[in-house]
C-alpha cells in the first residue's frame, strides 16, 4: 500500500488479489447478500484509493483496510435502512432420498440455522466473530479495526459465542 501511497497503481492490482475474497467473506458474512458484498469489495478497494494518503505504513495493512470496510458497510447498512441482516438461503432440495440424502439434508439445516442465529446478533457481535473466526484476526487487530482495547474485544467475542450458542439451540428446537 506504501507504493501505491507513493504513485505506484499498478500494486493496487495485486493488493486486490490478496484481499478481494477475504473482504467477500466479511461482507457476505455481515449481509448474505452476494451482490451487495461484491459491490462492497468495490466500494473499499476505491476508498483505498481515495484516502491512500491516511495509510501511514505504521500499523497492518488488513487493519486499516477492514476499518475502511466498516465504514463502507455502514454507509451501506444506512442507504439501505429497510435492510435485514438475517437472510437464509432456502433449503436444496434432496432426491433420492437414503441416509446420505438425509445426512446432507441435517447438515444444510444447521448451517441455516447458524445463519439465522448469526443474523440475529447483534452487529457489534456478530462482527465481532466474522472478524475472529472467519478472517482470523487476532484479538489486538480486531481491537485496532474498532477503535477499542483489546480486552473489550475478548469481551465480546466471549458473550456473542454464548449468545449464538443460545440462539442455535433455539433455533434450532423450533
Amino acid at each position: 500500500m506504501l507504493r501505491v501511497k507513493d504513485g505506484d497503481l499498478d500494486k493496487m492490482g495485486l493488493l486486490f488479489e490478496r484481499y478481494n475474497r477475504p473482504l467477500f467473506a466479511f461482507f457476505y458474512h455481515m449481509t448474505h447478500k452476494p451482490d451487495a458484498s461484491e459491490d462492497l469489495v468495490q466500494n473499499v478497494f476505491y476508498r483505498m484509493l481515495k484516502y491512500k494518503h491516511t495509510f501511514t505504513g505504521d500499523g497492518e495493512f488488513r487493519t486499516w483496510m477492514y476499518h475502511l470496510g466498516r465504514n463502507a458497510l455502514n454507509d451501506w447498512v444506512k442507504k439501505n435502512r429497510s435492510f435485514n441482516f438475517y437472510d437464509v438461503s432456502e433449503v436444496a432440495d434432496y432426491v433420492g432420498g437414503g441416509t446420505l440424502a438425509d445426512e446432507q439434508l441435517e447438515r444444510q439445516q444447521d448451517k441455516d440455522f447458524l445463519h439465522q442465529a448469526m443474523g440475529e446478533l447483534s452487529p457489534e457481535y456478530r462482527e465481532v466473530l466474522i472478524l475472529s473466526r472467519f478472517q482470523e484476526m487476532k484479538y489486538d487487530e480486531i481491537a485496532k479495526v474498532l477503535n477499542i482495547n483489546e480486552g473489550l474485544v475478548k469481551v465480546r467475542v466471549h458473550r456473542a459465542l454464548g449468545e449464538l450458542k443460545k440462539r442455535f439451540f433455539t433455533n434450532e428446537r423450533r
